[in-house]
């Protein structure tokens, strides 16, 4: 009989259908079940030896919150016995979309548990909720969780995984102790899943996931030159090739809608081959290579509240003079997603990197950008690439052009409608990335921002289960200040950058420690809270609200 190895996932919920993901240890039929008699299955299928099933509820009722257990070949494999965490359960959505809509946010979750030395970091802000919860001492769990970056750390492995890796290969060649292909990915996967409190909020709380750099590589795609050293090595192909399979298997998948599942030619041809091991390679081989018919951004419609997704790391263009964070077709995909049927309160771009930084780091990054470009030749340019790898400089302030795209787009989003009534409330680009936290309200520079507009914000929240070294909290404190922003008008003056089109002051941060963000939505107010985990240990966690503000309350007839 097969067994449950990972999972379940309650993936996408809307009012009366939800998804739920299982992976097994051998092919079988998986089948959820409700409380409320609602039931489906699905045949699992299988990539590199590893059995995967994909099952879609529909008929649930709206508004409604049922239990379910899971059954593979007719034996019941969910809940674990002796659980000590309340039954899973799947809420939808009401009909409509009306009622509220917790959406909690964050990224960076190293996932190796405290007994492998990971206690120097603290506890994991979203293990700390589950056990909060579990205790009864934590209201009422988030309606979703948008996960915007490093699942998963390919290339900064736990002494655990480092021991498993090594009964394996030789640690002493290349990759040495990140991993190095699919089978390895899905370690990290078992080992970032399986912690019991991860594993019960993910069996609740419905997720969208997006990756970042440390799903692959630290710095993933930061420049051309960058790109062609990584390629140069033996093994970054089987590397890059395995994180994306692994990430189309346990994290895109589940973005999906049924109907969007019902419509995927790769899905199908998957499930169709039983072994889709070939299929999935082909994919993941073109989707590193050419990007063309490849989009791992996506869009959710919940009620008036509008979630786009963004892929800011492998649709780049890299070429120097044409960089761009997205390439022409997915920002023409973006402007779409964001313009058509603009009839909503609250738009909610999600992008791993932050389009908003402290003010000095800003500059650094578009003075670095202008520097690898030969604005001041090309000793200078040198550096700047030195420069650009030393100090993680890849986010959207080091491609400007892109930068002043999304300002432009973001600024029409928040204007009025054509109709001439208010567009929405909020415009809120939510990140991580940076293993800290800190809110920004943008305005336009040009005086051109219409009365009626909706605030737009930059809302940056990590680590989920991490750290960042002294020097850089020392950094991060120094880019908000008048020092930063000084430095950085110098910086910007000897990169000959333009005047940049917002403005942005901080609202709150920069906070560090693990951590993540909620905003509450009804109607056209929201409400942003952080949560920070207190303590040092996972029996001694709680959660502690340090910063909370409503950054919308306007009626919708304002």
């Amino acid at each position: 009989m097969a067994e449950l190895r990972l999972g379940p996932v309650l993936r996408y919920v809307d009012d009366d259908s939800a998804t739920v993901w299982v992976e097994t240890d051998g092919a079988c039929e998986a089948r959820v079940v409700c409380d409320d008699g609602t039931a489906a299955a699905a045949a699992s299928w299988c990539v590199a030896g590893h059995h995967y099933a994909l099952v879609v509820l529909t008929g649930l009722a709206p508004g409604r919150e049922t239990g379910y257990t899971v059954e593979l070949d007719g034996e019941r494999v969910w809940p674990l016995p002796d659980s000590p965490y309340p039954p899973s359960t799947v809420r939808t959505r009401p009909s409509g979309g009306d009622g509220e809509l917790c959406v909690a946010f964050g990224s960076c979750r190293w996932s190796a548990p405290a007994s492998e030395g990971t206690d120097r970091i603290g506890p994991d802000a979203l293990d700390t909720l589950a056990r909060t919860y579990a205790r009864g001492s934590g209201g009422r769990l988030p309606d979703l969780m948008l996960l915007l970056g490093d699942q998963v750390y390919a290339d900064e492995t736990s002494p655990a995984t480092q021991r498993w890796l090594a009964a394996r290969r030789d640690l002493d060649e290349p990759p040495w102790t990140q991993v190095a292909d699919y089978e390895e990915y899905t370690r990290l996967y078992a080992e970032s899943w399986l912690d019991p409190g991860i594993r019960w909020l993910l069996s609740c709380v419905p997720s969208y996931m997006v990756f970042d750099d440390h799903d692959v590589i630290d710095d993933w795609n930061t420049s051309q030159a960058w790109l062609e050293d990584i390629r140069r090595q033996s093994w970054w192909a089987d590397r890059v090739t395995g994180g994306m399979m692994s990430y189309w298997v346990y994290q895109h998948l589940g973005n999906l809608s049924p109907r969007q599942l019902a419509e995927d030619p790769l899905y199908a041809a998957v499930r169709a081959a039983g072994d889709g091991t070939a299929e999935l390679r082909r994919f993941a081989e073109g989707a590193d290579r050419d990007r063309a018919g490849t989009r791992w951004s996506y869009r959710r419609d919940i009620g008036r509240v509008r979630i786009v997704v963004v892929d800011s790391r492998s649709a780049r263009v890299l070429e120097e003079g044409k960089r761009a964070m997205l390439d022409d077709g997915e920002a023409a995909w973006l402007r779409e997603q964001v313009l058509k049927d603009r009839d909503y309160d609250h738009l909610l771009v999600g992008t791993s990197l932050p389009w908003l930084l402290p003010h000095g780091i800003h500059a650094a990054e578009s003075w670095d950008e202008a520097l690898c470009a030969g604005v001041r030749g090309p000793r200078w340019a040198r550096l700047g690439e030195r420069l650009r790898r030393a100090a993680d400089m890849e986010h959207w302030a080091a491609f400007r052009s892109s930068f002043d795209t999304l300002a432009d787009l973001l600024g029409e989003v928040a204007g009025p409608r054509e109709d001439g009534t208010p567009g929405p409330a909020t415009v809120c680009v939510l990140s991580g990335d940076v293993h800290h936290g800190y809110a920004a309200q943008a305005r336009r520079r040009d005086g051109a921002q219409h009365p009626s507009a909706g605030r737009v914000f930059q809302l940056t929240c990590s680590p989920v289960h991490n750290s960042v070294p002294a020097a850089m909290r020392l950094g991060f404190r120094v880019g908000w200040s008048w020092l930063g922003k000084g430095v950085g008008a110098l910086l910007s003056r000897h990169g000959r950058l333009p005047r940049l089109p917002v403005a942005w002051r901080r609202l709150g941060g920069p906070w560090f420690g693990n951590q993540f963000m909620t905003l509450t939505v009804r109607d056209r107010a929201m409400h942003l809270r952080l949560h920070q985990v207190a303590g040092d240990t996972a029996g001694s966690a709680k959660l502690i609200t340090p910063f909370e503000s409503t950054l919308s309350g306007r009626p919708s007839g304002e």
